[in-house]
């Protein structure tokens, strides 16, 4: 299958990244729908702007890529009987999602293949009000969506092996490197992964064992410099995998094995201390300013990182 039209729905800051993403692909024309226009194009440019910048993209290409986008908060637009493919980037609401492809499959032929967008939640379940369940599969883009490489591609209970070997062509030939979760799990493969370091790194910090600021440093200055360049099972490899099967004998009897949420987290949840979006106070507390480097550091260090710019 052939894809031509792509159609994002939901102009947030998902949905912005990956509108972007598509638009690298000259052959590709790209609708995005929100029930508002909040200058949804003007912030793309914006985020093209900041590759410009770094030489990443000329000012011709920044043009050329606003061209193949077009807005519409017309959920009647010819758009959407014209999609190919659809992705959706709307709020994390279950009964959302599963009202809004419900809509989507009126207004779509039956051969458009709808992609939705979500961190965690199971395309399994996403899919539950459509008819053609094995035209669903999940998209796991990762924030910042125009800078950050990985696409876990995550088949649900019924989607074809068609519809997943064209999301992964069409995501691989807009410059990402997508992935296949072979299965429909609770959080997928990257944030499996993720948030069982997090685990360990809270229960470090309730017990007093280190400070936050110590636990994010011990990340970030030793096996956090190479997991760009070697992941776990390369690693294995290189160690041994005697060695590692030793280290797990011995250590992992002494690992946090929760089944809920530290209570470290539920503390500061009910105190309203959320972390940026509110003043700084969260796990660290944040001045305005560092805030504002937090994020423009990030941005900088995946441009440097990625693009070598």
């Amino acid at each position: 299958m052939e894809i031509r039209n792509v159609v994002i729905v939901g102009a947030g800051l998902m949905g912005k990244g990956i509108a972007q993403v598509f638009s690298s692909r000259g052959d590709l024309h790209i609708s995005i729908y929100d029930v508002k226009d909040a200058d949804v194009l003007g912030a793309i440019r914006e985020n093209m702007k900041q590759l410009e910048k770094h030489g990443i993209l000329k000012a011709s290409e920044v043009e050329e890529r606003m061209g193949r986008m077009s807005f519409t908060a017309d959920f009647d637009a010819p758009c959407f009987a014209e999609a190919d493919f659809i992705e959706e980037a709307v709020f994390e609401d279950m009964q959302l999602k599963q009202d809004l492809f419900k809509q989507l499959e009126e207004k779509c032929r039956k051969d458009t293949i709808f992609a939705t967008n979500s961190s965690v939640m199971s395309p399994t379940e996403i899919a539950a009000k459509i008819t053609h369940k094995e035209r669903l599969v999940g998209t796991h883009f990762w924030n910042p969506a125009h800078l950050i490489p990985l696409v876990e591609v995550v088949k649900s209970n019924y989607t074809s092996d068609e519809v997943a070997q064209v999301t992964l062509k069409l995501l691989e030939k807009a410059g990402k490197v997508p992935v296949l979760c072979k299965k429909d799990v609770p959080g997928f493969i990257g944030n499996r992964l993720q948030h069982a370091l997090w685990r360990e790194a809270f229960y470090l910090l309730e017990n007093d064992i280190a400070d936050a600021d110590t636990i994010d440093k011990a990340v970030k200055y030793s096996f956090g410099l190479r997991l760009p360049q070697l992941g776990p099972m390369e690693n294995t490899d290189m160690v041994g995998v005697d060695l590692v099967y030793n280290i797990h004998e011995y250590l992992f009897k002494y690992l946090d094995a929760s089944q809920k949420s530290s209570p470290v987290l539920q503390k500061l949840k009910d105190q309203g201390a959320l972390g940026f979006k509110t003043d700084g106070k969260g796990v660290r507390q944040w001045t305005p300013e560092q805030i504002a480097k937090s994020r423009s550091d990030l941005n900088e260090y995946l441009i440097k990182m990625i693009y070598k710019k």
